[in-house]
């Protein structure tokens, strides 16, 4: 199953979390210090929280969650096709996961999309190395 992510800056993660519990009746999947998933069934969407004190009501990126690691390539190939440019990240870390994905670029505003899928949980030694640096998701 494939669904859109939407990926938030908010200025206070709590009331965030409160907030679209209540909107769409579900809460979080995932809950670590500055972000928050939601897997939410209807509409299928991944939703995420990035705390940005300053920038809360901003799109942080946007992206398609696919099932697998063949679907990430299958989606690759279909762009590249299509004359797309993509910047590949394998195995890494982003929002507490461990993923495959590719970013689109040239998009015709300057927005960031992603489409990518989770291989794993990530190791707490690579969770302390993205905060270390200062980011949850990513940067």
């Amino acid at each position: 199953m494939s669904r859109l992510q939407l990926a938030l800056n908010v200025d206070d993660l709590e009331t965030s979390i409160a907030f679209y519990s209540t909107l769409f009746g579900t809460e979080p999947h995932k809950v670590r210090p500055g972000y928050a998933n939601f897997a939410v069934a209807q509409p299928p969407l991944k939703l995420v929280l990035i705390e940005n004190t300053g920038q809360g009501g901003s799109i942080n990126h946007l992206g398609v969650e696919v099932e697998d690691v063949d679907t990430v390539d299958a989606e690759l190939t279909r762009l590249a096709a299509a004359g797309f440019a993509t910047t590949e990240e394998r195995d890494t870390t982003c929002c507490y996961a461990q993923q495959d994905k590719f970013w689109v670029q040239g998009t015709p505003d300057g927005e960031r999309w992603e489409v990518y899928t989770i291989t794993d949980d990530a190791p707490v030694e690579a969770v302390e190395a993205v905060e270390a640096a200062g980011s949850v998701c990513c940067a």
